[in-house]
């Protein structure tokens, strides 16, 4: 058949192709089928893949991709890596997809950080700690060995140990390499807390002291507490240091000149723990960038208001039972928005701006948890025999990691667990 009379013919075929049903379309199709050869089936054959598998991540603008991979979870996209080279260039280019995953892996988020990459292997990497939770592998015990006499006091930060001994000693360790960077000698602490420069004590002879790590000599010494110094904090910004006392009162000194500038009064028990931090929600009573001073006995929690006057008065005052039947353990988190502490019931949580009590975590299958941490996803929680982490989301244990063996001493210690700073 000549091209012409081809093309002519095949214009008709085609207006009566288009004017069928779809039942006869399929009919027709079916008759061609079997009536063509080899080269006409591999013809067919490349063409229909080219028409119905289409490479939508190819072909879509990049921003219209990252809009429905964001629907995905990430084990798919992982998955979907491995379609082909294309693909995982296109989904591990998503920074959003990948910082949201780590984000719901209780992962802290930098936002100045916007390499995709980067955020996709930190996910890789919590899932193998996870994965490392769920087989108990996910935690090495060593011991650092140096004290004569039993440790008392515990401060954790940047990879850096503070102890605080008996022995009239106070240690920094390095706890990649278990090594001792600074011993200076002390009085008995109680309490600890450090910066590259200097370290705070507390102590059971009543006072608080300030060191210099680099020439172990005490550069201030707090006296005016009358009974054991249990918990320091301070901040260099406000120049101020506050104690809390077995006297039942909490001190405000100035840090630098060593002078006391305002004692807090109305608790009735010791005071076990005071924490420093700056408000970030607004309520009726403070607002953000206000800096915050709790302080906790037996069974309240005092909230003071710090920088604005000397002479201040306590804010308000929680407890969890009027009668004073449910005990608080020393153990108090606050992150300038919420207000964590751990009892024998559980983990009572304060929303700082409505000081209500928004849950009560309980444990009902392990009993007298402590709190060691508390985040947005996971908590750390701990008894005298393991370490368990909690996932805050479901509210249950998910791990646990046995902690070391340890042996009373005649005074009566047992564990202890630190501060992180």
């Amino acid at each position: 058949m000549e091209r012409k009379d081809f093309e002519t013919w095949l214009d008709n075929i085609s207006v009566t192709f288009l004017s069928l049903t779809d039942l006869q379309k399929n009919e027709t199709l079916d008759h061609l089928i079997s009536l063509s050869g080899a080269v006409q089936l591999r013809h067919l054959s490349n063409n229909l893949e080219t028409l119905l598998k289409r490479d939508f991540l190819k072909l879509l603008p990049l921003e219209l991709s990252f809009y429905l991979l964001k629907w995905l979870d990430p084990q798919t996209l992982l998955t979907c890596c491995l379609v082909s080279k294309q693909w995982n260039k296109v989904i591990s280019a998503c920074t959003e997809v990948w910082q949201t995953a780590c984000k719901n892996l209780g992962w802290q988020i930098d936002d100045s950080v916007q390499d995709a990459l980067h955020w996709k292997k930190v996910y890789l990497k919590a899932i193998l700690r996870m994965k490392q939770l769920e087989d108990h592998e996910a935690f090495e015990t060593s011991s650092l060995i140096g004290h004569s006499a039993r440790v008392y006091a515990l401060y954790y930060k940047d990879g850096l140990l503070c102890t605080g001994s008996d022995d009239l000693s106070a240690k920094l360790w390095d706890v990649s390499t278990g090594q001792c960077v600074y011993g200076i000698q002390t009085h008995t602490c109680a309490a600890v807390k450090f910066d590259e420069q200097k370290l705070v004590t507390g102590s059971f002879d009543n006072t608080v002291a300030c060191w210099e790590w680099s020439s172990g000599a005490r550069t201030q010494h707090f006296r005016g507490h009358t009974g054991a110094v249990f918990s320091v904090d301070y901040n260099d910004e406000l120049d101020i240091l506050v104690s809390g006392s077995a006297d039942f009162t909490v001190k405000v000194w100035a840090l630098s000149a060593g002078t006391c500038l305002n004692t807090l009064t109305g608790h009735t028990e010791w005071v076990t723990k005071v924490v420093l931090q700056k408000c970030k929600v607004k309520s009726l009573l403070h607002s953000p960038g206000d800096y915050i001073l709790l302080s906790a006995d037996k069974y309240e929690i005092k909230i003071w208001p710090i920088g604005r006057e000397i002479n201040c008065k306590c804010l308000k005052t929680l407890s969890v039972s009027e009668d004073r039947s449910i005990c608080l353990q020393p153990r108090l988190h606050f992150d300038g928005k919420y207000i964590v502490c751990s009892s024998a019931l559980g983990l009572y949580q304060w929303d700082f701006a409505s000081y209500d009590i928004l849950r009560v975590i309980k444990t009902p299958e392990i009993a007298n948890l402590a709190l060691l941490g508390f985040g947005d996803i996971f908590a750390l929680l701990f008894d005298n025999r393991y370490l368990y982490i909690m996932d805050l989301r479901t509210e249950s244990l998910i791990s646990r990691w046995p902690l070391p063996e340890y042996r009373k001493s005649k005074r009566g210690s047992s564990f202890l667990a630190g501060e992180p700073g």
